[in-house]
């Protein structure tokens, strides 16, 4: 299974539909927040099931504030990041992720991409693909693939 996982988009569709071409057909995409109601053309673009949540900039839209489901063994939050001080942290986000059985906690907000295993509890940030804000600041989205076995792998790449 191969999942495409984005974030802050910010309405700038662009990037999205270019990173669609590159990584070929996906079992489903994960965005993050800040689709800033373009939430309809993402589904539309991604020909795949979708989930989306509500970031700090969707302002009009009935999106989830955060989002429980499950990909293969693990169970997963999706939260945009903001109601847990990400920018500040990740500390509040991990503390809430393990006291409610979650495996991998996924979010944006940042615009800063990461990827950690903080005892056994993956957070994955995938960055921005409008407006990044790390080092080099290019274009960054996350990979994560469930193989035959059951087990994920996540892979951080850049959009050139």
């Amino acid at each position: 299974m191969k999942i495409l996982i984005v974030s802050d988009t910010h309405r700038r569709d662009a990037n999205l539909e270019k990173v669609l071409a590159v990584e070929g057909p996906v079992d489903r995409l994960i965005h993050l927040g800040d689709a800033e109601e373009s939430e309809g053309k993402i589904q539309s673009m991604a020909d795949c099931p979708v989930d989306i949540v509500c970031g700090n900039n969707d302002y009009f839209g009935d999106l989830p504030k955060e989002k429980e489901i499950t990909l293969g063994k693990y169970q997963v939050l999706l939260t945009h990041g903001h109601y847990y001080y990400v920018s500040l942290d990740t500390k509040m986000l991990a503390r809430e992720a393990r006291a409610r059985g979650f495996d991998i906690a996924m979010y944006g907000h940042t615009h800063r991409p990461r990827i950690e295993d903080k005892n056994g509890l993956v957070l994955l940030n995938p960055g921005s693909l409008s407006y990044p804000r790390q080092e080099g600041k290019q274009p960054s989205y996350i990979l994560m693939e469930i193989g035959p076995d059951g087990d994920a792998s996540f892979e951080l790449k850049y959009l050139s």
